[in-house]
């Protein structure tokens, strides 16, 4: 377990990929979907882990832009499996003071699952023991794109001048804004890219990778990356020196 010493730094924003659902599945002789719902299982221990250890936001990389390129099947078991998500975890997630927020490209999902996240982010929106975000149908490069066009039509609008583009602007056009950048990624399954998630946002983030399947990351897993977190010196372009003095 991680030191409950107040002095170790720790995270306030964690965000994970949480992959090898279908592998972990398939080395047990079940199909896919099977690996994807006991994922689900372990995104309700980790929320209650990271509210436990005090971490504000906990942001999950659920379902790709590029998740739409797999099999039919597939997609259409995923999107299942999201919806009856929504539907039956939304009042304990209420209960227990997480305020909810869906970041993505929803439109492709259809109304019903529009409906479903509107009504769960305004259930929750008061909410303030964590922040969990759930990336539907996102890229990086989306995201990067979208506040692109946004911030394109203002200066067309004469809203803004071309002047005024700084990274605090960029920042309120993304669909992260209001999130505070992620302290520590983590990705699960013994793949080592970020995958085309939270391009911007992860400029300045601890990235730490892990061999253990998502379905098997628990409580010990989390605090081992709490653990390789506290480790590293935080520079943001500093020198060592600079930041043990500041400290």
């Amino acid at each position: 377990m991680q030191p409950k010493n107040p002095e170790i730094p720790k995270p306030d924003h964690i965000a994970v990929i949480m992959d090898g659902n279908g592998r972990w599945a398939k080395k047990r002789g079940l199909p896919r979907i099977a690996g994807h719902r006991r994922g689900v299982d372990t995104v309700r221990e980790m929320v209650k882990a990271c509210g436990d250890r005090g971490i504000s936001h906990l942001t999950l990389f659920a379902f790709s832009s590029e998740n739409w390129r797999r099999p039919r099947t597939e997609v259409d078991l995923l999107i299942d499996l999201l919806v009856s998500t929504l539907e039956n975890e939304i009042r304990k997630l209420h209960e227990n003071g997480v305020n909810l927020k869906i970041i993505g490209d929803v439109e492709r999902f259809g109304s019903r699952i529009k409906l479903l996240i509107k009504n769960a982010e305004q259930l929750t929106s008061a909410n303030n023991s964590l922040t969990l975000t759930i990336a539907m149908n996102y890229g990086g490069r989306w995201d990067l794109l979208q506040a692109m066009q946004q911030i394109a039509q203002k200066v067309a609008d004469k809203e803004i001048n071309v002047e005024q583009i700084d990274e605090s602007l960029v920042d309120r056009y993304l669909s992260t804004a209001g999130i505070p950048e992620p302290d520590l990624f983590i990705r699960t399954g013994g793949e080592t890219r970020v995958s085309n998630f939270l391009l911007w946002q992860l400029a300045y983030t601890e990235l730490y990778f892990t061999e253990v399947l998502w379905p098997d990351f628990n409580e010990h897993e989390l605090d081992r990356a709490l653990l390789a977190f506290a480790g590293r010196q935080r520079r943001f372009g500093q020198t060592g020196e600079q930041v043990s003095v500041g400290r």
